[in-house]
């Protein structure tokens, strides 16, 4: 089913993010880090409405809320005072 492909690619995403911080490719305060995150996150959260798990969309609200305040301190530290 194409929302079990949606939701399984999220998670791969996810996935794929924390290895590249682990190995050092992307910076946790940067931009890709969050923002690969919260698209992960998204697509996981999608699947979820049609494979419902109270739990896991609860995790994924604020794996996204959390994601989007990364990229909002990393908007903030670009800017120029």
């Amino acid at each position: 089913m194409i929302v079990d492909i949606i939701g399984v690619s999220g998670v791969v995403i996810v996935l794929i993010t924390y290895l590249m911080l682990q190995l050092e490719k992307i910076d946790s305060k940067g931009f890709w880090y969050s923002f690969l995150n919260a698209v992960g996150s998204v697509l996981i959260l999608y699947s979820l409405i049609y494979n419902w798990n109270l739990a896991s969309v609860v995790i994924e609200f604020f794996w996204i809320a959390i994601s989007l305040f990364g990229l909002w301190k990393w908007y903030k530290s670009k800017k120029i005072v």
